[in-house]
């Protein structure tokens, strides 16, 4: 293939890359890069294979982060099952054939829609305006304690109050209430019998600094920096030109819809442990009163050596 030839299908690529992001025009970019695949991928040169098959990892990423529509799924199904056909790297061939599990699947669940029970477990959740198709992260652990610590005090309150004919409901509700208890006892003690002197759960991020935590989208210089096998450190997909990620302030990056639970539950980076500020007064002072007594218990550590260095 001629490099004016090479160039000018390496423009058209990028220019499919851009449009899958634009809703309206997704299944028409998804069926011109499906053709191009097809008739030209074969004699790519090495670069032009890696753009192709960056380009349909992109088409699996936006499948699985924007849309639900079965016209975008089974289009993006014919173009996996097209590339899987394609390409001959076993690591490629691997992510490929995931692809289009996931695909079928998510065609299978369409034309066999589940009980109501199953649905409201494994249904997709509202993010940013787009129906997911991952289920809803399980509530924060911080937050099934604080609900459950809630309702044992309620429950003390309506146990005095109650009249004789509540006596049925309450005792139920009371059961219910232990049999949560006993489900959530390594969890739940901790945070009764937290003491002053005791480290502190993390609250969750302060939504405010979560906001403003800047978003870029990824370019090649980026994603050369990060590296070949480059991924979002907290749902394992590999990164490709123009992904939206979400930078904390320690530089690292991942996907905005992966890392909002995240911080909710655990409020630090995965990858270095570093913290952001909560809305937590408490826990704020608590952390700069740490801090202060570090930097006491060193000073003191450092006279000590500096006291055995005389006497040497």
């Amino acid at each position: 293939m001629e490099s004016d030839s090479e160039e000018s299908l390496k423009r058209e690529l990028e220019e499919l890359q851009k449009l899958l992001g634009k809703k309206l025009r997704f299944e028409e970019a998804v069926r011109s890069l499906h053709s191009l695949l097809r008739e030209l991928c074969p004699s790519a040169s090495h670069s032009l294979r890696k753009l192709f098959y960056s380009v349909v990892c992109r088409v699996a990423t936006i499948l699985k982060t924007r849309y639900t529509a079965p016209g975008f799924w089974l289009a993006g199904l014919r173009l996996f099952e097209q590339a899987e056909c394609t390409f001959s790297d076993p690591s490629e061939k691997e992510h490929l054939k995931k692809c289009i599990a996931q695909a079928k699947d998510h065609l299978h669940n369409i034309d066999n829609p589940q009980t109501d029970s199953q649905s409201s477990e494994n249904r997709g959740y509202l993010f940013e305006g787009h129906l997911t198709v991952d289920p809803e992260p399980p509530m924060p652990q911080w937050l099934v304690q604080q609900n459950l610590l809630a309702a044992v005090a309620s429950l003390s309150t309506a146990e005095s109050s109650r009249g004789p004919m509540e006596d049925s409901t309450v005792s139920e509700t009371a059961g219910n209430l232990i049999q949560s208890l006993i489900d959530n006892l390594d969890s739940v003690i901790p945070e009764i019998l937290e003491t002053d002197g005791a480290i502190p759960r993390a609250p969750p991020a302060s939504k405010e600094v979560v906001a403003k935590l800047p978003i870029i989208h990824l370019t090649e210089e980026v994603l050369v920096k990060l590296g070949e096998d480059a991924e979002c450190a907290i749902c394992k997909e590999n990164l490709v030109v123009g992904d939206k990620m979400q930078e904390l302030p320690c530089n690292h990056k991942f996907h905005p819809p992966c890392l909002k639970p995240w911080l909710d539950e655990h409020n630090s980076c995965p990858i270095c442990r570093y913290e952001l500020q909560t809305d937590d007064h408490n826990y704020e002072s608590w952390k700069v009163r740490e801090k202060e007594a570090e930097e006491e218990r060193k000073g003191a550590a450092n006279a000590i050596r500096g006291g055995e260095y005389m006497y040497v």
